[in-house]
């Protein structure tokens, strides 16, 4: 049996429930495939675990392998390669495991900086990173950095102490830094300065504004735009990814959220990169060829070969 997920502990599954709840307001089905891209990308964030087990697999699958179901799907528009992210030593393991099975997939593994705070035994949770991070087929060490969002002070010195162990990490394997950043940039730099940054370092979902993003580019770190620079409402988004070298920018899903428009509200996953790529061409004027050439070339650059 290739499709495999841990025991849930009680703390797991009341996670898992709020995920259920969050996903119960989802509108709808999947959305239909789009045009596929005159060449190949890949999706450079992606939760596979929980669209799958959320809301299961575009346009149907096998049943006892809904992960092969969706890559293949993403395959099908031009999206052959996929980097599932942990967000916790379960999903961290499940991706690094899935990774070795399949091989349009490669794996990040982390601590979320949200659930750095919740951790009783933080020390513990970062040496099974470390140890997964050691894997040939785990590219990336994230999600990691600081959200200052959905955790308030009393959490920030945990956030804080796991981000700097993540990038201890990502330096020592020489592995990719893959950061969420929620309303913590300033916080995120100065972490990055105190600790000196890895090689590679990707903003996931990139939310800042022109001026961040100038900041970010200048340091040599990547961007990876997606669904959200497709919202109405995105001006200052579409400002930062139009001053984006194309070397320096990805693409990716975060599925199952963040669908692109015109979805907005629906599930998310791989096969729905098209419309974030084609996006992104109108706002830097890039011919579509030339970007998805670009992604697929920053890709394999960053994550090294599939």
């Amino acid at each position: 049996m290739l499709w495999v997920m841990t025991e849930p502990t009680e703390e797991t599954s009341g996670r898992a429930e709020s995920r259920r709840a969050r996903a119960a307001r989802r509108a709808g089905e999947f959305p239909p495939a789009p045009e596929p891209l005159p060449g190949p990308v890949l999706d450079s964030h992606t939760h596979l675990d929980i669209t799958v087990s959320e809301a299961g697999v575009p346009g149907g699958g096998p049943a006892d392998d809904p992960v092969a179901a969706a890559v293949a799907v993403a395959a099908a528009v031009g999206v052959d390669r996929l980097v599932q992210v942990g967000v916790d030593v379960d999903s961290s393991r499940w991706g690094a495991e899935t990774a070795e099975r399949y091989p349009a997939v490669l794996a990040t593994v982390a601590l979320h900086p949200n659930e750095a705070p919740r951790l009783g035994e933080l020390d513990e949770a970062l040496r099974e990173i470390e140890a997964l991070a050691a894997r040939d087929r785990v590219r990336g060490v994230g999600e990691t950095g600081m959200d200052f969002y959905r955790t308030g002070d009393e959490g920030r010195a945990a956030q804080e102490e796991s981000f700097r162990a993540h990038i201890a990490i990502a330096k020592r394997y020489r592995k990719a830094l893959v950061i969420h950043d929620r309303d913590a940039h300033a916080d995120v730099l100065r972490i990055l300065d105190d600790e000196g940054a890895p090689d590679t370092v990707v903003l996931h979902c990139f939310s800042g504004d022109a001026d961040f993003a100038a900041e970010c580019v200048r340091r040599g770190y990547l961007l990876s735009f997606a669904g959200t620079v497709t919202f109405g409402s995105a001006g200052a988004l579409r400002e930062a990814a139009a001053l984006t070298p194309l070397d320096q920018l990805l693409v990716e899903t975060d599925a199952p959220y963040l669908t692109p428009m015109p979805h907005r509200g629906r599930p998310n996953a791989s096969y729905l990169i098209p419309l974030t790529v084609r996006s992104l061409a109108a706002t830097t004027g890039a011919d579509l060829d030339q970007l998805c050439a670009a992604i697929s070339a920053t890709g394999d650059r960053v994550f090294g070969p599939w």
